[in-house]
């Protein structure tokens, strides 16, 4: 494992939302300092999911063109494109942590990219699946 960190789309998104407030500063610093490092990484299921949350999942949705432009510079980040593979190994990470199809696409896109860390609000805080520990940097 190395020192990257995956981040799950709802942590994106609150870094975009201004109006989300104390989530907006904590997600906001998080993604900063992952900047600044290069530690981030993101997989295209987490692309995609956040192009249809900034368009259509806040209160105030940013026009085509800024979501396009979010995408872009989070595409400078290692992206983790999902193949047959992915899907295949997700199904498996599913199946042993009782846990969604879509959560275990998550946790295999940052096996693969061999991050310690996800970042997210859906999985459970402090929990550990296959080697990867899952934090909630929105909580205190």
């Amino acid at each position: 494992m190395s020192d990257r960190c995956f981040v799950d789309t709802n942590i994106l998104v609150y870094a975009q939302d201004l109006a989300a407030g104390e989530k907006y500063s904590r997600a906001h610093a998080l993604m900063v300092e992952l900047w600044e490092k290069r530690k981030g990484v993101i997989s295209t299921q987490v692309l995609q999911e956040l192009y249809i949350a900034l368009r259509h999942r806040m209160k105030s949705p940013v026009s085509a063109v800024e979501a396009a432009n979010i995408l872009r510079d989070y595409s400078e980040w290692e992206v983790v494109i999902n193949n047959r593979e992915s899907i295949l190994r997700a199904i498996e990470i599913e199946g042993r942590y009782k846990i969604s199809f879509w959560d275990a696409l998550i946790l295999q896109a940052a096996e693969r990219a061999e991050a310690r860390t996800v970042y997210s609000e859906d999985l459970s805080h402090g929990s550990k699946y296959a080697g990867i520990m899952v934090v909630n940097p929105l909580i205190a």
